[in-house]
This record gives structure tokens, C-alpha cells and sequence, in this order.
């Protein structure tokens, strides 16, 4: 029974609440309106997205999410990528309800395991501006750059590895890599 009640406390210390409120995605390769006209059609189709907003003179889209929803962040990426375009950058704001954070290390909030990069040891609380830097969601020369933050493999796979702090999260999870704006 100790053990039990051991491993659920380690789970609750690994577990951060948030909630996501939005997305700001800017896309690459725009020349025109009819290319954000395709993005935004794109975008909507996506089952948990509730509105978008397009910002054509920053080629970005502002994205908010119906309630009670799990929200994943891959299916925007493709969306864009699906409509022809790629994704420059992806800011998303989160409500932190007093959450401690560390450099380099994994946490577990709404459904996603993120791996803050640049985060000093810290505690967040309200809302807060982060930015996922995987490949495909920045730059190239942005994903080079950021590789850099990490020895750890994850950055390159997407998915825990071995290597990544233990966590309750199995090999094979998913994870975003995100850097504290």
C-alpha cells in the first residue's frame, strides 16, 4: 500500500496545471491572402479549435480552443504544413496555477509532457507566454539554434528517451520543447 501512495505522490509532483487560452502561429511562405485564406481553412477544420483570427500583415493566425477540449499541438503544425506552408513560429499562452519549473527538465501539464529548455529554476503562476521551438514549429535555422539548449535526445526524436529526466512519462511520450518568452 506504501507504495502505492508513493508512486501517486510522485506523479502528482511531476503534474502541472495549466490551461492553454491560445496559439499565436506565424507561417512561412506566405506571398499572398489566398495563402492565408488556405491556412485559415485549414486551421478551422481542426476539431478542437474554436476561432481563428488572421494577422496577414504578420502572416500569423491567433487561435483559440473549445472548452473542455484536449489540445494538441501537432494537428495545428499540420494543418499549416497540409495547406502548403510552414510554421515560423508557435507562441502559446497557458495559465500557470503556481507551478515550479526547472532548466532542462520535463513537466506534465494538459495532457502534454514539455521540456522547458530555458527555464532557471522557478515558480510560474498566471498566464505566461511560452514558445514550442521542435523542429517544424520554428525555423531551421531557429530548430539549430535551440538544439543547443539540451544534450538531451528528445530534441531531436520528439518522443522521451532514455536519457530525459524520469519522469511518470514512458519512453515513447511525446514531447514538446518550449522555451519560457
Amino acid at each position: 500500500m506504501k507504495k502505492i501512495y508513493l508512486i501517486f505522490f510522485i506523479f502528482l509532483s511531476f503534474q502541472v496545471t495549466a490551461q492553454i487560452k491560445k496559439v499565436t502561429l506565424q507561417a512561412g511562405g506566405l506571398t499572398c491572402s489566398m495563402c492565408s485564406k488556405s491556412i485559415y481553412k485549414s486551421l478551422v477544420a481542426v476539431p478542437f479549435v474554436q476561432d481563428v483570427q488572421s494577422d496577414i500583415k504578420n502572416s500569423a493566425f491567433i487561435i483559440s480552443f473549445k472548452e473542455n477540449e484536449v489540445i494538441d499541438f501537432d494537428p495545428l503544425k499540420k494543418a499549416v504544413t497540409d495547406a502548403g506552408f510552414s510554421v515560423a513560429s508557435f507562441k502559446v499562452l497557458a495559465v500557470f496555477a503556481k507551478q515550479t519549473i526547472q532548466k532542462d527538465a520535463h513537466v506534465t501539464f494538459d495532457n502534454k509532457t514539455v521540456h522547458f529548455l530555458n527555464a532557471q529554476s522557478q515558480t510560474i503562476e498566471g498566464e505566461k507566454n511560452f514558445m514550442i521551438v521542435d523542429k517544424n514549429f520554428v525555423t531551421a535555422k531557429d530548430a539549430k539554434k535551440y538544439s543547443k539548449l539540451t544534450s538531451m535526445k528528445c530534441y531531436e526524436t520528439g518522443v522521451m528517451e532514455s536519457c530525459c529526466s524520469k519522469t511518470t512519462a514512458a519512453n515513447s511520450t511525446r514531447v514538446y520543447h518550449a522555451t519560457i518568452l
